[in-house]
C-alpha cells in the first residue's frame, strides 16, 4: 500500500552530474528525506553503484529511467532493477500492453528469486513537458492530454502494472478512475513561487496531495535551494497540512 507519513511520500529527484554531487545532496538531506528518484543522467554516469549508495544510506530508490523495449529487454532490464533492490522503477505506457505484462511478471519473479519485495512497477503515462499541442501537433495522438493519460494508465492496470506517473492535472481523473489501490506518483510539483523550469503541467505539494497523489517527485525546488533540508521540510509540512 501507499505510504502515509508525510515524510515517506515525498521522493527528492538527485538530478545531478556525479557520484560527489549525489553523496553532498545525500549529507545535506539526511533525517529528513527517505526516497530519491536516480534518473537517465546520473544513472548513465554512474551505474549501479548510485543506487548502492543511496541503499547504504538506508534510503530508498525510485529507478526512473522509462524503460521502452521489446518485451524481453524490458522484463530483463526489469529483472536487473529488482536485483539492485529498488522500491519502485517505470516503464513507458506506450510500449504496449505485451510489454507492459512482460515488465509486471518480471518485477514478481524478480522478488522471489532474489527474495526481495516486490518493486512498484509503474507506467509513465505522458511527459510533464508535453501539452496538448505537442501531443496532438507533433505526436498525432487526436485525444486530450487528460484523455491519453487515462487511456495509458487503464492499459498499465489491466496489464498488471502497480501504478502510474501523471502530471498534477491528471490525478484525479486517474484517481476515480482506477481507484485507491492504484498507486499515482506525480512529477512537476512547485511549492508556490517557484519556477515551473522545463515542466508544462505542474501544481503545488498541496494541491497535488489533495487532488489523490501518493507520492510527490521534488527535484530542482530542493536540489536548487540554499538550503536543502530547509526546502525539504517545508515541503513535508505542506503534504502534512494536505
Amino acid at each position: 500500500m501507499p505510504a502515509r507519513d508525510p515524510k515517506d511520500r515525498l521522493i527528492v529527484a538527485l538530478d545531478v552530474a556525479t557520484l560527489d554531487e549525489a553523496a553532498a545532496l545525500l549529507d545535506r538531506l539526511q533525517g529528513v528525506v527517505g526516497t530519491y528518484k536516480i534518473g537517465s543522467q546520473l544513472f548513465t554516469a554512474c551505474g549501479p553503484a548510485v543506487v548502492e549508495l543511496v541503499r547504504k544510506r538506508g534510503c530508498s530508490v525510485f529507478l526512473d529511467l522509462k524503460f521502452h523495449d521489446i518485451p524481453a529487454t524490458v522484463a530483463g532490464a526489469v529483472r536487473e532493477a529488482l536485483r539492485l533492490g529498488v522500491f519502485m522503477l517505470n516503464v513507458h505506457a506506450s510500449g504496449g500492453s505485451p510489454m507492459l505484462k512482460a515488465a509486471a511478471e518480471a518485477a514478481r519473479e524478480a522478488a522471489r528469486e532474489f527474495n526481495v519485495p516486490k518493486a512498484l512497477c509503474l507506467a509513465v503515462t505522458v511527459l510533464t513537458s508535453l501539452d496538448r499541442a505537442l501531443l496532438q501537433r507533433e505526436l498525432n495522438v487526436p485525444l486530450s492530454v487528460e484523455g491519453h493519460v487515462l487511456h495509458l494508465a487503464q492499459l498499465a492496470k489491466t496489464a498488471g502494472l502497480d501504478g502510474s506517473v501523471c502530471s498534477p492535472q491528471e490525478i484525479k481523473t486517474v484517481r476515480n478512475a482506477l481507484g485507491r489501490g492504484w498507486v499515482i506518483v506525480t512529477p512537476g510539483v512547485r511549492p508556490a513561487g517557484s519556477g515551473v523550469d522545463d515542466q508544462a503541467r505542474v501544481a503545488t505539494p498541496e494541491a497535488a496531495i489533495q487532488a489523490g497523489a501518493d507520492y510527490l517527485v521534488v527535484g530542482r525546488p530542493i536540489a536548487a535551494a540554499p538550503d536543502p533540508k530547509a526546502a525539504a521540510s517545508a515541503i513535508l509540512e505542506a503534504i502534512a497540512r494536505a
